[in-house]
């Protein structure tokens, strides 16, 4: 089959701490004056799909058979969330599984997340060009989406 490269880029983009914590602290002691409940009081069920932006070259005559993505979801969920990959090519799958009710949230110090979703990846050959897929998950009342850019090439 020849060798094929491969490679996943994935951008984390970086939070803004100083902010968010600004905004959590002014909440935690404006809104109980004012008779609010603080933001987090009804956000048990709050998480968001972490994918961000993920790319994979490959070879058109090979495509990559067997690979994986991410469909990483952070925050907190109190439903099981389903997560996949739609709009592969022609002749290409994708399986992705199911989150159990938790949290997933970013180390404070460094801004990491684990990866809690992988979708295995069967890619099939395509002609030269790019391809965007579309990695979802759902908690059966939302459902969230972002792009998987599948470039075909040589010298990837």
């Amino acid at each position: 089959m020849g060798l094929c490269v491969f490679y996943l880029e994935v951008f984390v983009k970086k939070s803004v701490r100083r902010a968010g914590l600004s905004v959590g602290l002014v909440s935690a002691v404006v809104l109980p004056l004012v008779g609010a409940a603080p933001a987090s009081a009804g956000a048990a069920g709050a998480w968001n799909l972490a994918a961000e932006g993920q790319r994979i070259c490959m070879h058109p005559d090979h495509g990559w058979p067997r690979t994986y993505a991410f469909a990483t979801v952070e925050g907190t969920w109190t439903a099981p969330i389903e997560y996949g990959i739609r709009e592969l090519p022609p002749g290409s799958t994708g399986v992705g599984g199911t989150l159990e009710p938790g949290t997933n949230e970013r180390d404070p110090d460094d801004g990491g997340l684990a990866v809690n979703g992988w979708l295995d990846l069967r890619i099939a050959p395509a002609p030269a060009g790019e391809y965007t897929a579309e990695v979802w998950a759902s908690d059966g009342k939302k459902t969230q989406t972002d792009s998987l850019l599948l470039v075909f090439r040589e010298g990837c």
